[in-house]
C-alpha cells in the first residue's frame, strides 16, 4: 500500500529516483517492471505492472463507440509506458511523459493506494492549495463521503 508525499528531483535525463520506502512495494510485484501512464489531472500514475494489467483490461473493454470510453482509452492506454527500475531504484521517465505532467526538476510522488502519483511541484501546490480551499468551502458531500469516518 503507497502512502505518504515525498519531494523527489528529476535529472536532466528524466530519471526519478523511487523513495527507498516504495522500492519494493513498486517492484517486488512485477520484478522491477512497473508501467507508468498520465491522468486526466496532468500527473503521471506509476503502477507495479501486475496491478496495471487489470486496470488496462478494463479499459479496453469499455464500449468503444462511447467517446468518453475512447478518449479514456487513448489517454491512459495510449500514454502507458512499462519501464524498469534501474539497479540504483531509478524510473527513466520519456519526454513525452515528462511533457504531459509539465515536470521540471523539483517533483512530488504521492502514494495512493495501489499506485504512486508524480506530480510537478509548482502543479502539486497549486492543485493542493485548490483542493483544500475548495473543502473549506464545503458543499454537499457525496453519498459515499457521508459514511467515511476519519
Amino acid at each position: 500500500m503507497f502512502r505518504g508525499a515525498t519531494k523527489v528531483t528529476v535529472d536532466d535525463k528524466g530519471r526519478v529516483v523511487v523513495p527507498t520506502r516504495y522500492r519494493r512495494l513498486l517492484a517486488a510485484p512485477g520484478e522491477g517492471r512497473v508501467v507508468v501512464t498520465v491522468d486526466p489531472d496532468e500527473c503521471l500514475l506509476v503502477y507495479p505492472a501486475p496491478e496495471w494489467e487489470p486496470i488496462e483490461q478494463q479499459l479496453m473493454s469499455l464500449p468503444s463507440l462511447n467517446p468518453q470510453a475512447r478518449r479514456l482509452q487513448r489517454l491512459m492506454v495510449g500514454h502507458a509506458d512499462e519501464l524498469e527500475l534501474d539497479s540504483h531504484g531509478r524510473i527513466s521517465l520519456s519526454p513525452e511523459l515528462r511533457e504531459f505532467a509539465g515536470l521540471t526538476r523539483g517533483a512530488w510522488m504521492v502514494g495512493q493506494g495501489r499506485r504512486l502519483e508524480i506530480w510537478d511541484e509548482g502543479r502539486w501546490n497549486l492543485r493542493r492549495a485548490e483542493w483544500m480551499k475548495a473543502e473549506q468551502a464545503g458543499g454537499d458531500p457525496s453519498a459515499a463521503l457521508e459514511s467515511l469516518q476519519l
